[in-house]
């Protein structure tokens, strides 16, 4: 037994698969029962390579602006392929300017029974130009095809550009990428919508319950305008799956809820 007075240090993988635990349960925080001064504990790498580059984007259109401008593009999509090349020449993603090689919107079947909607690309996404090509979406690749849902979904995140460091999405970027989610919703008119992750859960259904919560339970995602609706169910990521194995059986059992709702 570890002695109170010399405790044992703790593995980084672990901590690094704890720390994720409590992120994707909806923990924003810590507190203690005294302030700590930290000021003087230097950043971790990651995090000063973050703020280096969120650093070096000097100028940056106005949000209302560049959400106007969204807006305007994606309402002159008709189809999915011309919202992806609307995606693409769109420039008011503060995430454009942060490193990011390319716009990256979807992949699947464009008359899909299934949208799902994860988080943001991450650095082989952003080099494949394909959303979940990574070791977390073959993993999705495989549950959905042992649930019977292979070749019956569209993919795509919240936000079309990699975010640094692969960091989550924040609010202001997910929103002035919401209207070509929604259009791609809009087009697409899926029988049932599965939200990976919170980030993801959060910014589709405009909640800010943590994913613990809100994962195996069937929502409504709803357009204000168009008459365009959908179940939606979120679930635990993919990403989070590898570092917490345990927890595909909930994933699983939501999968399983998804392609029985949809055969329904």
């Amino acid at each position: 037994m570890p002695n109170a007075m010399n405790p044992q240090p703790l593995d980084t993988a672990s901590a690094e698969s704890l720390l994720a635990f409590w992120r994707d349960a909806g923990v924003e925080a810590c507190y203690e029962d005294a302030p700590v001064d930290r000021t003087h504990v230097a950043p971790p790498p990651a995090v000063k390579a973050v703020a280096k580059a969120t650093a070096s984007v000097t100028a940056l259109p106005a949000t209302g602006d560049a959400l106007s401008e969204a807006r305007r593009l994606a309402a002159g999509a008709d189809t999915l392929e011309a919202l992806g090349q609307a995606i693409a020449q769109f420039e008011g993603c503060p995430l454009r300017g942060m490193g990011a090689k390319q716009a990256v919107f979807c992949r699947g079947n464009p008359e899909a029974e299934v949208l799902i909607v994860g988080e943001g690309p991450g650095a082989e996404e952003d080099q494949g130009g394909q959303p979940f090509i990574g070791k977390a979406g073959r993993l999705l690749d495989r549950m959905l095809a042992e649930a019977g849902l292979e070749g019956r979904v569209f993919i795509t995140n919240t936000v079309f550009w990699r975010p640094p460091g692969n960091r989550t999405p924040t609010a202001a970027e997910q929103a002035v990428c919401a209207p070509f989610v929604e259009r791609a919703f809009a087009l697409l008119r899926p029988k049932a919508v599965l939200l990976l992750g919170a980030a993801s859960a959060r910014s589709v259904l405009a909640t800010d319950e943590g994913i613990m919560r809100m994962r195996g339970q069937w929502r409504e995602w709803r357009l204000p305008e168009g008459a365009v609706s959908a179940p939606a169910l979120p679930t635990l990521h993919p990403a989070f799956l590898l570092r917490q194995p345990v927890a595909k059986r909930e994933v699983w059992a939501d999968l399983l809820s998804l392609a029985a709702r949809i055969e329904g």
